[in-house]
């Protein structure tokens, strides 16, 4: 709560600065709280009904508005939009963690039926990124399964989205090597690197304060001749960085951090904490070359997803109990 009150009040600090909008973060920061504490409650009371239900809500959401994108579509490597390959992501992790909480080998079966069908969704809306999400997700869910310790795995994830995040910033830059830098290039339309780019030549202009909530819009266009439709750099940690400064980037790091330190601390089995973990961490990718986190069902849903995988059971398992 202290992480998100900062996020907060900083975006309500760099906007009365900057004279800039602060309703988009301040939106997002009560979309994470309220599906974090609806997530304690739910799982704790159901933990394996509310996230099967939660995962089926996001699979029939992904699938009944594929074009959820506010600007133009912006095609490889996300699909139609990020927030589709986010949803069929974090959807995918919730039916996983469901599917290690139950009991029965049946009911196992059937909800990891539930998590595969994400793959398939993907190529039905011409996802190529929610695909590859889906995909991933259910492949460490799987290899949850084995493992003997969390932290290890979590900080692996810890490094894995601080990767994804390194190499954005070096494509901004265009600090790769030209090979890799044309590799990388390819993979992305020719109006999301400008976009990256305009986004850095702010923060470094202004890493202070940034140039305040919502103003990209307005400023952006250094790079590419027009700025972007709906007002952001499709990227997470530069908007941040161009808006917010270079605070604002920490605040949104130190959240995701705080979220896999939670999964490290649950009590839920390892299986469910490694399984939101990588959920989490692939919705960091996402958001961290799309605007995925502009979405309140997404950010919700991440929330939902961390509260669930971190909610105190009710009743405690049977090797806990006296006697046992």
């Amino acid at each position: 709560m202290i992480l998100l009150g900062a996020c907060a009040a900083w975006s309500l600090i760099t906007a009365a600065v900057h004279d800039g909008r602060p309703e988009g973060m301040l939106l997002a920061v009560l979309a994470v709280a309220a599906g974090y504490a609806a997530g304690r409650v739910s799982g704790a009371l159901l933990p394996v009904a509310a996230p099967c239900a939660g995962a089926a809500a996001g699979l029939a959401l992904a699938m009944a508005l594929p074009s959820y994108s506010p600007g133009p579509w912006y095609a490889g490597p996300l699909g139609p939009a990020g927030a589709t390959a986010a949803l069929l992501a974090l959807a995918t992790g919730a039916a996983c963690c469901a599917a290690w909480a139950a009991g029965g080998p049946a009911l196992r079966l059937g909800l990891g039926g539930l998590a595969c069908a994400s793959v398939p969704a993907g190529i039905a809306l011409g996802s190529v990124a929610g695909c590859g999400a889906g995909a991933v997700v259910l492949l460490c869910a799987l290899a949850a399964g084995v493992a003997r310790g969390r932290g290890p795995w979590l900080a692996g994830l810890a490094v894995a989205a601080g990767l994804a995040v390194v190499t954005l910033w070096a494509v901004a830059a265009d600090a790769l090597p030209v090979g890799i830098a044309g590799a990388l290039d390819g993979r992305f339309t020719a109006h999301r690197v400008p976009r990256w780019r305009d986004a850095l030549w702010l923060a470094e202009r202004h890493s202070g304060l940034g140039v305040g909530p919502g103003r990209f819009g307005e400023l952006g266009g250094v790079v590419s001749p027009a700025p972007p439709a709906e007002g952001t750099p499709h990227s997470a940690p530069l908007q941040q960085a161009a808006e917010q400064g270079l605070v604002g980037v920490l605040l949104l790091a130190a959240v995701f951090c705080w979220l896999l330190y939670a999964l490290w601390r649950t009590p839920r089995s390892t299986p469910v904490a490694l399984t939101a973990g990588a959920a989490l961490t692939a919705l960091a990718v996402l958001a961290s070359v799309s605007d995925a986190l502009s979405f309140t069902p997404v950010t919700a849903g991440a929330g939902l997803l961390a509260g669930w995988a971190t909610a105190r059971p009710l009743t405690p398992p049977d090797s806990t109990r006296p006697g046992r």
